[in-house]
């Protein structure tokens, strides 16, 4: 008897394996998530549904242009935009605060100035008494001490 709706056979530990998309699929929506919530974007999640809480709640009552009016003027704020708001504040506050220094760069080394050479001059290889490689090496070879 299969006690699994999808047909997995359990694996040693008694737990239904799980496929490599489906782990993939659960990566890429943890990934979302956490972009999500780094960006900030709850909090503009959330204002749209107040916002769409307001304009529905203050259609009842008026015309849509009253309505509209009334939602987005910002003198008519709802218990929800209240809460979005103090959490955006706390957010704020929690962070870090940013410091503004001064860069100040100080050399230990002092400052390379490049100057030509006063006195050059060009010393040919034969001078020096070495060897060209198109000599061909030593016949027989030296013996090895």
């Amino acid at each position: 008897m299969n006690h699994f709706a999808n047909g997995n056979r359990p694996t040693e530990a008694g737990l239904p394996r799980v496929s490599r998309r489906a782990v993939k699929a659960a990566a890429r929506c943890g990934l979302v998530l956490m972009l999500v919530l780094t960006l900030g974007l709850h909090w503009a999640l959330l204002q749209t549904v107040a916002w769409t809480n307001m304009f529905a709640h203050n259609l009842q009552t008026g015309s849509i242009t009253e309505a509209w009016t009334k939602t987005f003027d910002g003198k008519h704020p709802c218990q929800l935009c209240k809460q979005i708001s103090a959490g955006k504040k706390a957010e704020k506050k929690a962070e870090f605060p940013t410091l503004v220094k001064k860069l100040e760069f100080v050399s230990a080394r002092p400052a390379f100035i490049f100057s030509t050479p006063t006195h050059f001059y060009l010393v040919s290889s034969y001078a020096v008494g070495s060897t060209t490689w198109s000599e061909a090496p030593p016949t027989p070879p030296p013996l090895a001490a």
